[in-house]
């Protein structure tokens, strides 16, 4: 008696008996708004911690304005435009952005310090091929060229 002084498991409601229907009906809701509503940048892996552009000299002298860009990681994963493609869905994405492009259309690659040149030399192609004028790679000024501080 003393562990329920006021009683109030009494006064409680009972709980309905047939709304099973309403919690798959609910769970159902839940899946369909995250397929239609949920972005690939939540769950797609981005650009790691150790991404490193290669160094040449005469990086910022030959740098010209592109029209769009990629990033490739040094496991080959492409990171172009919204998220992931695979090497098979980039023609595609390419062609696409070739469109869309008002001049002349300047693909920039973004590739890591790691990444094979059969990788790159595909890249390369599927752009020339899709319509792509040209193709460069992101590169960053060396420190300690002769001449240079």
């Amino acid at each position: 008696m003393i562990t329920r002084p006021l009683d109030l498991a009494s006064r409680l409601r009972t709980e309905p008996r047939s709304l099973d229907w309403l919690f798959f009906m609910n769970g159902g809701l839940i899946v369909v708004f995250f397929m239609l509503f949920g972005s690939q940048f939540v769950i797609a892996p981005a650009l790691g911690i150790d991404f490193q552009l290669p160094a040449e000299s005469g990086a910022v002298a030959e740098a010209r304005s592109p029209t769009s860009f990629i990033s490739v990681t040094d496991s080959g994963q492409i990171f172009a435009g919204d998220g992931l493609r695979s090497l098979a869905q980039l023609p595609g994405w390419l062609r696409d952005q070739a469109k869309l492009a008002r001049r002349q259309p300047v693909l920039l690659v973004r590739a890591s310090k790691g990444v094979k040149f059969s990788l790159l030399t595909e890249i390369t192609t599927a752009a020339r091929a899709t319509g792509f004028v040209g193709v460069m790679y992101a590169a960053v000024e060396p420190s300690g060229i002769a001449g240079r501080p």
